[in-house]
Formats: C-alpha cells, sequence, structure tokens
C-alpha cells in the first residue's frame, strides 16, 4: 500500500494527461483534413445510392457528390486558416520526423488553394460524365493530406509514409472514369510507374540509412559531412536512386514518361488537380531533402539536378511543338516547367530556394486558369459529352468568346515568360539565382528553351485570334470561369502586386536551415 505522504504525487500523475494536446497544434490543419474526410466518406455511404438503378441513372448520386465537394471545400479553407495562424516559430513533432515551420507553411497554403480551385472545376464536367460521386472529394481530400505531410516531413519513414497516402489516392482519382479506354489505360500505366518509383525511392532510403544509422534528416546530414563519406559509394548510390524516386513524383526528364498519356486519359478536373498540385508538394519535399538532409554533398546531387533540369526544359520546348491534343501540350509544358524551377534548386542559395518558392507559386494559377479553359472547350451535342480537346478548335474564339480569349492569352504569354506577366518574373528569379551561382551554362539554355518553347504558346493565341471563328463553345460555368478569371487577374497583377508574395517566400526560404 502506497504511502500517505506519496499520495497526492500518485493522484497528480494519474489526473495528468500524458501527452500536451498543444503540442499537436502544428498537426491540427492535417488532421481536421483527415477527419473530414472520414466524415464525408460516412456522409456519402449512408445517403447516397446506387449509380444505376434500374437500368436508369441515380440523379442523387450527383447531388450527393455536389453536396460532398462543397463540404470538401469548406474544410480546405478551415485548414488554409489553421495553416496561417500558427505560432511563428519552427516547431518539431516525433522526434523531429514533422516539421512546422514557415517553409511547410508557405507550400500547404498553396496546396490548398490548388485543391480548392481544382475541386470548384470538377463539378459540370464530372456531372456531365455522370461521374460526379461523393467519392471523388475524399479522395481528393486524402490526397492532400499526404501532400501536407509530405512538405512537413524531416524523415525517410515520414516521407515514404506521405508519398504512399497522396499516391493511393491518386491512382484512383486518374481511373475513375471506369468505362472510358484512356482512364482506364492512364490510372494503370500511374499506378505502374508509380510503384516502380516508390521502390526505388525505398531502396534509396534503405541505402542512406544503412550508411547514416538514422532516418531524420539532420542525422543524415550529419553523418553524410564526415571525411569518410564522401568516398562512401553506398550513401551516393542511395542519394542517386533517393532524386530518381522523387523526379518521378515531379515528372522530371528522363522520368516523365507516364505524364502525356496520364494527363491526356485522365478526366480534365482530374488533369488539373494532376498539373497543379501534387508537383507542388514533389518539388517541396525535393527542395528539403537535397538542402537539409544532404548540405555538405552538393557537388554530388548538384549534378544530377542540372542535368534533369536542362534535359527538363529542352524536351518541354520541343516536345511540345507537335502536339495538337491540348491537354498533351500541357502536360509538356508542365514537364517543361519543372526544369526551370529545378534551376533555382541547382543554384544551392537561399536566393534560389526563393526563386522556385516564387516559380511555384505563379505556376499554380497559371495551370489551373488554362486547364479552366480547356474544361471551357465544350460544344453541346458532341462525342465526350461535347468537350473538345484540339487546338485548331480554338479557332476564331477571339470573336466569338472574346472574354475567354483574351483570359487564355494571358495565360499563354505568362507561360511563355513574356514580360510583364508573372511568368517572366518567375523565370527571372530562378535565373538570376543560377547566375549568382555561376551557373551560366544552365541560365543560357534556359533561355533558349523559354523562347523555343514560346512558339507553341504563341501558336494558341495566333489560332485564337487570327484564323477564321468555328462554332461558340457552350455557355462557360460558372465555377470554371471564376478560377478562369482568378488566375487571368493574378498573373496579370502580380509585378504591381507581388511584393507580399515574395517576402513571404523569402521568409520561407531563410526559415529551410541548413541550406
Amino acid at each position: 500500500m502506497p504511502d500517505l505522504a506519496t499520495l497526492p504525487a500518485i493522484l497528480t500523475a494519474i489526473t495528468q494527461p500524458a501527452f500536451d494536446i498543444n503540442a499537436l497544434r502544428p498537426l491540427i490543419p492535417e488532421i481536421t483534413v483527415a477527419l473530414s474526410a472520414m466524415a464525408i466518406l460516412m456522409f456519402g455511404a449512408f445517403r447516397a445510392g446506387p449509380t444505376v438503378a434500374d437500368g436508369v441513372e441515380n440523379p442523387g448520386m450527383a447531388r450527393e457528390g455536389d453536396i460532398a465537394s462543397w463540404l470538401a471545400i469548406l474544410v480546405l479553407a478551415v485548414a488554409m486558416y489553421f495553416v496561417a495562424t500558427p505560432p511563428v516559430k519552427t516547431i518539431s513533432l516525433f522526434d523531429g520526423a514533422f516539421v512546422g515551420d514557415a517553409y511547410a507553411r508557405f507550400f500547404k497554403i498553396l496546396i490548398l488553394t490548388g485543391a480548392i480551385g481544382a475541386l470548384l472545376l470538377s463539378f459540370d464536367d464530372l456531372r456531365r460524365s455522370k461521374i460526379m460521386q461523393f467519392e471523388y472529394p475524399v479522395l481528393v481530400l486524402l490526397a492532400v493530406v499526404g501532400m501536407m505531410m509530405m512538405v512537413s516531413a524531416n524523415d525517410l519513414i515520414a516521407l515514404y509514409l506521405a508519398i504512399e497516402l497522396q499516391s493511393l489516392a491518386l491512382y484512383v482519382l486518374a481511373a475513375m472514369r471506369r468505362d472510358d479506354v484512356r482512364s482506364s489505360e492512364a490510372g494503370l500505366k500511374y499506378f505502374v510507374l508509380g510503384a516502380l518509383s516508390s521502390g526505388m525511392l525505398l531502396y534509396g532510403a534503405s541505402l542512406i540509412y544503412g550508411f547514416t544509422g538514422s532516418t531524420n534528416f539532420i542525422v543524415i546530414a550529419q553523418a553524410a559531412s564526415l571525411p569518410e563519406a564522401a568516398a562512401n559509394i553506398g550513401l551516393i548510390a542511395g542519394l542517386v536512386f533517393l532524386i530518381v524516386g522523387l523526379a518521378f513524383k515531379v515528372s522530371a526528364v528522363p522520368f516523365h514518361m507516364w505524364t502525356p498519356d496520364v494527363y491526356e486519359g485522365a478526366p480534365t478536373p482530374v488533369t488539373a488537380f494532376f498539373a497543379a498540385v501534387p508537383k507542388l508538394a514533389a518539388m517541396a519535399l525535393l527542395v528539403r531533402v537535397l538542402s537539409t538532409a544532404f548540405p555538405g554533398d552538393v557537388v554530388k546531387w548538384q549534378q544530377i539536378i542540372v542535368f534533369i533540369s536542362i534535359a527538363s526544359m529542352v524536351l518541354g520546348a520541343f516536345a511540345a511543338i507537335g502536339q495538337n491534343n491540348i491537354k498533351r501540350l500541357l502536360a509538356y509544358s508542365s514537364i517543361g516547367h519543372v526544369g526551370f524551377a529545378l534551376v533555382g534548386l541547382a543554384a544551392n542559395t537561399e536566393s534560389g530556394v526563393q526563386g522556385v518558392l516564387i516559380y511555384l507559386a505563379i505556376y499554380l494559377p497559371m495551370t489551373l486558369g488554362a486547364f479552366a479553359c480547356v474544361l471551357a472547350m465544350r460544344r453541346e451535342g458532341g462525342p465526350n459529352n461535347g468537350a473538345v480537346e484540339d487546338i485548331t478548335e480554338l479557332a476564331g474564339l477571339s470573336k466569338t468568346n472574346p472574354t475567354m480569349a483574351f483570359i487564355l492569352a494571358a495565360l499563354m504569354f505568362s507561360l511563355a515568360g513574356i514580360p510583364p506577366l508573372a511568368g517572366f518574373l518567375a523565370k527571372l528569379f530562378v535565373f538570376r539565382a543560377a547566375v549568382e551561382a555561376n551557373l551560366w551554362a544552365l541560365a543560357v539554355i534556359g533561355v533558349i528553351a523559354s523562347v523555343i518553347g514560346a512558339y507553341y504558346y504563341l501558336r494558341v493565341v495566333k489560332i485564337m485570334f487570327f484564323d477564321e471563328a468555328k462554332a461558340p463553345f457552350s455557355p462557360v460555368d460558372g465555377r470554371v470561369f471564376l478560377v478562369m478569371a482568378l488566375a487571368g487577374i493574378a498573373v496579370t497583377l502580380f509585378f504591381p502586386a507581388g511584393g507580399p508574395l515574395i517576402e513571404a517566400a523569402g521568409s520561407a526560404a531563410r526559415s529551410l536551415k541548413p541550406l
């Protein structure tokens, strides 16, 4: 029987919580999105009926999908509020496996914004395709949880778990249109190549752990800085495999082969989500891994980044020239833009990381806006629920829909990097960082690739404004037009009003230590 003198201490130990709930504050956005995804899943499972009953489509299924999508948008907005209002200081959880800093918060806001935009684009198209179901927003929310964990991952195990959580949801989204051969093919290709990249990444992580004895990025950095690490083949091979696995996720050359087919085959709202949001998370993770876990091995990984950057810019510039399908054109365009963003990473400086962050922040509205215009390319009564994807169908758009034509032209000019639009400033920041790091050849090749790539963007503008007009498109859905208009405003007004974003990117880059 315990001594009466120790009884107060025992009672205090029993009543005091074993874990301080306030320590989980940086995880509140992820917890909110994950629990809400489960709640929306239960809502849909108990409310929705069968998709088809007695051979007739059930309209209630689409209605439940609409409600679930609006709930998901609300959840993402609430999570964004939680991300924007945490303590300013950097906080680590789970022995440093999860870190909440300005860098992570910057990317989480971009990811949540992109997911909201992608959901707004999905209503009309998925309803027309008869696949507007409650599972879609649930899968988007689960993918977003994985992406948010990716940008906060400071450990190889956390990194892998976050990537797989994101990837499993994306595999299903790519193949959502089950009765369409192209969609099924897209899902299969994405799954097979995604599994291959995950295997390479995991193998590289195991080699790194075998040498360093830890999965934590800080401990890995300390072990990799030792003199004997310079000639360790296992560590070098592990680093290469790790970069290869992440390069698959950002669709950098030569690991881009899945991108055009998946972008073309997946439903267009899903393609918009793929092109904009997962790339942000994967690029954020790649920058954190190389800058935090391998700051002393710059010579080793810089050569790899320079190569895949040049290869991505060059292929993106040339491969899209012969494309007539606008989704495939935007797929090769996205590959090229990954190459431009990697220019800033190759510089391995604070200004280089800031350039990457600014580039990706500008890439988000350009991509969502471009795919909003693709979704607006629709004529009633045609095949594929009226959707058209051939670039020549934009002929004379300036005469039939001048508003859409001017917005799409602004987006094309921005993607091409023509001043004074946002895309020009994005490229200016990364090229300046490369020049300051004496990577002159990389900057020159990037400028040349940008000039060559401008051809296929300007071709779209020429078709819209100078070719003979074709039949007008159907009226644009209000939510699609909202995303389109906001993207056009963002790329047009960034030059005079982009100061706060540039400052936020600078603060985020400074929080990423060590560089």
